[in-house]
């Protein structure tokens, strides 16, 4: 008999125990196969990194299983590895080299003891040999049979076994011929605009849509390349591409024994670059029927592959008359597992766990309800503004709100931490709960607000944007959301009076609370407001603001702590204030013309920020004349005409040479980044004079300059 422990209560019935108030089956003999052989599950190696490990980490603890950490040499400190009770080195940084691959891996499984491993998701969650590798070695792979991989891996396969087992597909082609003229043949039937897929694997990666028929090859051998690199298999399939619908995935969970059910359904719809950027459990706007039909659909899609363990079907909806159509089933948990949990009260990595180790589900269909609504939040290092390119760097400050049973932070990094290039740039997963979809967007908007990082670019303002906007609201979502709405989603960055004050009164507040420190240490007290460091009675103070010169002129009035500040446009504001520290934050407490307000400020070598409700406003500090006059890294003024590449990642390709003639639009060379491939294309015809030393595979940060042009050749711009 299964016992599931919550609130310090557990009761039973001969066929029933009850969990969080809901009846849960206990299974009878007539659901169980008495060959399964239950075997407990006491050590289990994540073959994972960042916030999943966390997470598998978490639950294990609680079920008091140990757990087992791998890591790559840039992950030595990394969270995931201080909370395991074992961590092993497995490589260098580069995936390819330590988190993919599933022999080292398996090494350390045996040698540590583990009688599982658990492979999260990314990396080898999906990979058929890794899986059937682990069969062979003895070892539990906590995910499905390789079988159900092999079939739902291979787009495909898992579109012919679908339409097989009733559930509708959408129009495409999914040969195995892969000659480009059959492709071109087919793309051509199928007819444009046309979404190219990679065959295998998920996460946006070998996706690419071609609007029209001149488009197409070179889409094509896009996606092809990038599949390689992300799968080693470089084959696709057609679909006809369905203008602006919604994503609607559905969590469903199988057992050994037959028994499998779903948990109701996610919307993915708002999306960049093809993947998630926010997800809500359930759909908003299906009707009863529809969230029936769909998650029927998608229990069957399951029992169709004899599937086992956690693992989520994927729709395409059509955001007018709700039809859907099967896209691909993940084998795996999914990164938005947690608003699943938030609204059913399960925790699906401990079913993971106990259904691996050959325990039955604990309940049926009829048994799972529905409370609530939840959203979650993926906080990315990335430029929304810059086309969503992702970042890398230190973090410097992070703050983050308080966890409560409604609000969830799903992280694998802290303060003082690098988000790697070689890695997925996620930085966390910010997950709220209400009683009503209002009330948990409500409570989204107001832990984004909390959510402060100093150090690189973050997607915390637009994600802020995003959940006030006025059709998000009204759950009117769907895939071009972002871009139908991009003028309203990105309103431009003036700057207002409030903030150049608050931050000029920040900078003179925190000159003399430092002022006052110091005298203090050697024995002299000054109250720390009414200091006034080298007597000056006026200070002009100067920032950059999108790159614009900005000055704030602040004098020192009469009564301590009050001040005059005056604006580039002339406005003259009486200010005054305090400020205390608190970590490496400060808390500013202002009154702007009889308007009192509070913000935190964080203060940098480089910049200072300020976060208040309204997310986050930076400011760069001014730099000594004789920086100034450097490049941006500091090294020699960048001429105009040469490509840099737009992010820090690894140099893949180097596409041209001294002397070549590039016509605009022409690739460049290939950055490497965040498992993703960007081609830098020339913005204007020219002729390349020099191509940067750096071997293929090397590191390059942000603005790099890699490809440099005759002098009177035209600049060129990165194009993704």
């Amino acid at each position: 008999m299964t016992y599931i422990w919550i609130s310090r209560t557990l009761r039973k019935s001969s066929h029933y125990i009850f969990y969080n108030g809901c009846r849960r089956r206990n299974f009878s003999s007539k659901q169980f196969d008495s060959n399964i052989i239950v075997k407990p599950i006491e050590k289990v190696l994540i073959a994972n990194r960042g916030e999943i490990a966390c997470r598998v980490m978490k639950t294990a603890r609680k079920l008091g299983i140990q757990t087992v950490a791998v890591y790559s040499d840039v992950d030595k400190n990394a969270m995931h590895v201080k909370m395991a009770d074992e961590a092993y080195h497995i490589g260098p940084a580069p995936s390819q080299q330590s988190y993919l691959r599933g022999d080292v891996i398996l090494d350390v499984a045996k040698r540590s003891g583990s009688q599982a491993v658990h492979p999260g998701y990314g990396f080898l969650s999906e990979n058929l040999e890794f899986a059937e590798k682990c069969k062979t070695e003895g070892v539990i792979f906590i995910g499905p049979p390789s079988s159900a991989i092999r079939d739902m891996g291979i787009k495909s396969t898992s579109k012919s076994i679908m339409s097989a087992a009733g559930v509708t597909i959408i129009q495409g082609y999914h040969g195995e011929d892969q000659g480009l003229d059959k492709l071109q043949n087919e793309a051509d039937k199928i007819g444009y605009p046309l979404m190219i897929k990679a065959i295998r694997g998920g996460g946006g990666k070998g996706m690419r849509i071609a609007e029209n028929r001149e488009d197409f090859l070179t889409a094509l051998d896009s996606a092809k390349r990038e599949s390689m690199k992300a799968f080693g298999d470089d084959n696709v399939l057609l679909e006809q591409y369905v203008s602006d619908p919604r994503h609607v995935e559905v969590q469903v969970f199988a057992d050994m024994h037959g028994n499998a059910v779903h948990l109701f359904e996610r919307d993915c719809s708002v999306q960049r670059r093809h993947q998630k950027i926010i997800e809500e459990a359930p759909a908003p706007g299906l009707s009863a029927e529809t969230r029936e039909a769909i998650g029927s659909a998608a229990v069957r899609a399951a029992k169709a592959v004899g599937y086992v363990g956690a693992g989520t079907v994927e729709f395409i909806l059509d955001r007018k008359n709700h039809s859907f159509y099967f896209m691909e089933m993940n084998t795996r948990l999914q990164v938005e597992h947690p608003i699943t949990e938030m609204i059913t009260g399960v925790d699906l990595v401990e079913w993971q766990l106990k259904v691996a180790s050959g325990e039955q589900l604990p309940v049926m269909q009829s048994d799972i309800t529905m409370s609530g609504h939840a959203f979650e939040s993926r906080i990315y290092a990335e430029d929304p503004r810059g086309g969503f390119l992702p970042g890398a760097g230190p973090l410097i400050h992070m703050s983050t709100p308080e966890p409560s049973s409604d609000v969830r932070i799903e992280t694998g990094v802290q303060q003082g931490d690098d988000v790697s290039v070689h890695y997925d740039p996620m930085i966390a997963k910010l997950v709220t709960w209400g009683k009503d979809r209002g009330e948990a967007l409500s409570k989204m908007r107001s832990k984004l607000a909390d959510y402060q990082i100093v150090g690189l670019e973050t997607n915390v303002n637009f994600l802020l944007e995003l959940c006030r906007h006025e059709a998000f609201q009204k759950g009117d979502v769907h895939t071009a959301f972002i871009k139908d709405h991009e003028k309203s989603l990105f309103p431009e960055e003036s700057l207002k009076d409030k903030d150049l004050v608050q931050a000029a009164l920040a900078v003179v507040l925190n000159d003399n609370l430092e002022a006052a420190s110091k005298m203090k240490d050697f024995g002299i007290h000054i109250p720390p407001v009414g200091w006034r460091p080298n007597h000056q009675l006026a200070r002009d103070l100067k920032f950059k603001f999108n790159e614009k010169d900005v000055t704030a002129k602040i004098s020192y009035e009469r009564q301590p702590g009050t001040f005059t500040v005056q604006t580039p446009n002339g406005q003259v504001y009486n200010v005054s204030g305090k400020i205390r520290k608190i970590g490496n934050s400060l808390v500013l407490e202002s009154t702007i013309n009889d308007s009192t307000g509070r913000c935190n400020v964080v203060i940098t070598e480089d910049n200072l920020c300020i976060f208040d409700k309204n997310g986050k406003v930076t400011f760069d500090k001014e730099k000594p004349k004789y920086v100034a006059k450097l490049g941006k890294d500091g090294g020699s003024p960048l001429d105009a005409g040469s490509a840099k590449s737009p992010m820090p990642g690894v140099l893949d390709r180097m596409l041209v040479k001294v002397g070549d003639k590039v016509k605009k639009g022409d690739s460049l060379f290939v950055i490497i980044a965040m498992k993703m491939e960007y081609v830098v294309k020339a913005a204007k015809d020219g002729v390349v004079a020099e191509v940067a030393k750096y071997n293929i595979g090397d590191s390059v940060a942000k603005n790099t300059e890699l490809v440099k042009f005759e002098e009177e050749a035209s600049a060129a711009a990165p194009s993704s």
